[in-house]
């Protein structure tokens, strides 16, 4: 897997979303921040922005509304576009001026079927369509006061901060930490009805919560859209009981089965809990549980 790969997966994205914010009033959520901090920088977004009325602004429930001469905003989300966030979304649009507004979500349309809980037979036949996205742009022109006013909701894979050529973060999953042992007994006490969990080892997807899940499936959404940008069909490793779900819930998810089907290279991932090496990674020998991976494969 190439670093000009990763970058470009990167830039590309970025690219799509300054191609919508000239004139605009730009919210940005922290982890898309981040991404833009290392990806492009904000000086290409303020150039792409131009004009004197125009501002960055961070995406919270206190945000700064557009004023009279401001009638575009542009607002570039890590979160899925579903309960608080699109409360605070209504709500910044409702103190505003806006009369063209375009949301772009790093959370694919897929993942938005799941979180609304359409049964995958069901979003199967939705191939092509996207009824949630549809359905939120017609919100954003209620809220901006008019139906004729212009409203754009679509996604773009912003999953990655590349950091160094060949080192990229994953801001918007900062919190998504491996399982530790005592978590063991909350997924117990979490499904009193069910086979008792023993130890970490035999954690599987349906131990879960459902909100880790919806996580998980955010993440593999985005190493999807990253292995489809680079024309590989993966190869999934894994070591940890969490890397192991998500190393499982990749190889079957149903967009990177159809990926698989006509990339033409190839590359292994390997899904590593962080938590079974932290003495080592903190460390300055190089001693490590990655430094071997890195150094067994060819």
């Amino acid at each position: 897997m190439s670093a000009s790969g990763v970058v470009s997966f990167t830039q590309q994205g970025w690219e799509q979303v300054l191609a919508k914010v000239k004139r605009a009033v730009v919210y940005l959520d922290t982890a898309c921040a981040e991404s833009l901090h290392w990806g492009c920088g904000s000086t290409c977004l303020l150039e792409a922005v131009g004009g004197p009325d125009c501002h960055l602004r961070e995406f919270e429930p206190d945000a700064v509304g557009g004023g009279a001469k401001q009638p575009k905003a542009v607002f570039v989300l890590s979160c899925l576009l579903k309960g608080r966030n699109v409360e605070i979304l209504r709500d910044i649009i409702c103190r505003s001026h806006f009369q063209y507004c375009v949301v772009v979500t790093t959370v694919s349309h897929a993942v938005h079927l799941t979180a609304n809980h359409v049964p995958a037979a069901a979003a199967a036949e939705m191939e092509g369509q996207q009824p949630v996205f549809e359905q939120l742009e017609e919100k954003l022109c209620e809220w901006m006061g008019n139906m004729n006013y212009t409203a754009e909701v679509f996604h773009v894979p912003l999953l990655l901060a590349p950091v160094a050529p060949h080192f990229a973060l994953t801001p918007a999953f900062a919190s998504l930490f491996p399982l530790l042992p005592q978590d063991v007994h909350l997924l117990n006490s979490a499904r009193p009805d069910k086979r008792k969990l023993g130890s970490l080892g035999d954690v599987d997807a349906t131990a879960l919560t459902p909100e880790l899940l919806l996580q998980i499936r955010c993440l593999v959404s985005g190493l999807s859209s990253l292995c489809e940008h680079l024309g590989v069909r993966e190869e999934c490793f894994a070591v940890g009981s969490l890397s192991r779900v998500i190393a499982a819930d990749l190889a079957n998810y149903t967009p990177a089965k159809n990926r698989k089907k006509t990339a033409a290279g190839r590359a292994s991932v390997v899904f590593v809990d962080r938590t079974l090496d932290l003495t080592g990674a903190v460390g300055h020998h190089g001693d490590n549980l990655v430094e071997k991976i890195i150094s067994a494969l060819p």
